[in-house]
């Protein structure tokens, strides 16, 4: 069966679909490993929310068990399928996928993280599954997800910075026209600035990231020990779990400064965090594209952060916020001080940063860039036809 589209542009240069009526819309699958709390997976319900039902019949697969954003899904209306109940991947999950992808009927798959992206595409391709998008949403997916052997294996790849694209078309070959960049989203409603009278009264230094070698916290706070003696009313907030989360607790414990320094449990409900700080500060030597950033920036906030993977595509330097070399705490000092001794600043570069997320990275504007993928790769299939003009 084909289906019938015309494109028309809006203001994000992505096309609007119009189909013919009474037509069936195209599956597709969206692979996860799981549905345990995490960004990939926000990021995913958030998008099959918002796919055009009248074209796109979206579901959602898990390869193991983990339902922490299970009621979620369930409140918009997804289905979700759990291919087995275990938790931990392993050899189990290899038959539970290839059965369902051999009963056909998918039109797109779509895996995300690094197991589903291996097996998804494995698996996909002996099933001839007419579409499958690759998928790459941090900084080490390649190697993890063996690209340079199963690349070939994808019809079209998406990443989510323009650092992920170059590694994937510099080091790999792949034409650059095979991939596509599509950011982050977020839920610019819901993620918004304080109103004028509750704006913080104190200094707060906001870092939310995972405790993991990958965030260099150690750094965060070697920058704080400096800035600290010139604004005794500067606080240092960690948020977070992770493997080195005790260990760098410890170090702000043994400092002199352990009282101005708080770490706090990670907590699905960032948005008191955002709207206590000043500024959102990030240590990062590796990166994808932080939802975190993308947060703070829809509640007002400036962003000072490390100028790696794909920081750079969100931060403007001297106009959203700025960014600095990784590993040097004196230069992440300075980038801070420069905005806590500039409030008429900081409140500028805050708005700018709203401002940005509200045209770059609303869900929206997410949304419809997937819709533009996925129309050109059903066009270029033949299973859709541009409408005659």
């Amino acid at each position: 069966m084909t289906y019938t589209v015309t494109e028309t542009s809006n203001d994000l240069s992505t096309p609007l679909l119009s189909c013919v009526t009474g037509r069936k819309p195209v599956k597709v699958v969206l692979l996860l490993q799981d549905l345990y709390y995490g960004g990939t997976q926000s990021q995913t319900l958030e998008l099959a929310k918002r796919l055009d039902r009248r074209f796109f019949d979206v579901e959602i697969w898990c390869l193991i068990g983990g339902n922490d954003l299970a009621p979620r899904a369930e409140q918009y209306g997804i289905p979700v399928t759990w291919l087995t109940a275990k938790p931990g991947v392993g050899p189990h999950i290899l038959w539970p996928l290839w059965k369902k992808l051999k009963q056909g009927g998918v039109d797109i798959l779509l895996p995300l993280t690094v197991v589903p992206n291996i097996w998804g595409r494995i698996f996909g391709r002996l099933a001839k599954t007419p579409v499958i998008v690759g998928a790459c949403r941090g900084g080490d997916a390649l190697p993890k997800q063996h690209e340079r052997f199963l690349w070939r294996l994808a019809d079209h790849h998406m990443c989510n910075t323009t650092e992920l694209k170059r590694q994937l078309t510099g080091r790999l070959g792949i034409a650059a026209d095979r991939v596509t960049v599509i950011a982050n989203g977020v839920d610019t409603d819901k993620f918004v600035p304080p109103a004028k009278e509750f704006r913080p009264v104190r200094q707060v230094i906001l870092c939310v990231a995972r405790f993991a070698p990958a965030k260099d916290h150690e750094t965060l706070l070697k920058a704080f020990q400096i800035v600290a003696p010139h604004f005794p009313a500067a606080e240092l907030w960690m948020v977070g779990e992770g493997p080195l989360k005790a260990n760098i607790s410890k170090l702000a414990a043994r400092s002199r400064l352990s009282g101005r320094m708080r770490i706090y449990d990670g907590t699905l409900n960032l948005i008191p965090f955002y709207h206590q700080a000043s500024i959102l500060a990030l240590s990062s030597v590796e990166e994808g594209l932080p939802n975190v950033v993308l947060e703070g920036m829809a509640c007002g906030l400036p962003v000072v952060a490390t100028n790696v993977g794909g920081l750079p595509d969100a931060i403007l330097p001297g106009k959203t916020g700025e960014l600095v070399s990784p590993g040097d705490p004196e230069a992440l000092a300075r980038a801070l001080m420069g905005l806590l001794a500039d409030e008429e600043k900081r409140l500028a570069m805050g708005e700018a940063g709203r401002a940005r997320a509200l045209h770059e990275y609303s869900l929206a504007a997410m949304m419809r860039r997937h819709e533009a993928m996925f129309t050109e790769l059903l066009v270029a299939k033949g299973i859709w036809r541009p409408a005659q003009s």
